[in-house]
């Protein structure tokens, strides 16, 4: 983002699937490749972000950067489930608005505390939530999709009051 350039906050449109697609991809290689069992990169194609971003339109709140999709978050119920920022993004300060914003959602659905999970060895990651606030109450396994059946994800579980929000 430069000096001149203006951004907002506004909810996903049916339009915006397939650039939510392939920055969702994108952040989710570079965040999980290397950290997550091999059994689960096979289900994490552009193809099947293709495919999965327009059925979460819904949960889905964008961040526009001069007219343009930038990054999005993805909040359902409690969780904090999906924030990714294109690599051109990135280190703009604009993960702390979609962070914010998805804090808000849940506070406003009347959540008083929001959770999130991350790969251990997503480092910048882990680091980014601690720096909001967000507190590591442990590891746990977070059941994902694979291609032939549920796969075991190794993460913690960060959380985050909202009294405050």
């Amino acid at each position: 983002m430069t000096a001149s350039s203006t951004s907002s906050l506004r909810p996903a449109t049916a339009g915006d699937a397939a650039t939510i697609a392939v920055i969702w991809y994108e952040g989710w290689r570079d965040g999980h490749v290397g950290h997550v069992p091999d059994e689960a990169l096979p289900a994490r194609t552009l193809e099947s972000f293709q495919s999965r971003a327009p059925h979460r339109v819904a949960d889905t709140t964008v961040v526009d950067v001069d007219g343009a999709v930038a990054g999005f978050v993805m909040v359902v119920d409690d969780e904090l489930e999906q924030v990714y920022l294109g690599r051109d993004h990135r280190g703009s300060g604009l993960a702390e608005v979609l962070l914010a914003e998805a804090e808000q959602q849940i506070a406003a659905a009347g959540h008083g505390r929001a959770w999130l999970a991350v790969v251990p060895g997503n480092g910048r990651a882990r680091a980014f939530y601690e720096r909001r606030g967000w507190s590591d109450e442990g590891r746990f396994d977070y059941e994902a999709a694979g291609p032939s059946g549920p796969i075991a994800i190794p993460c913690h579980r960060y959380e985050k009051d909202l009294a405050d929000q």
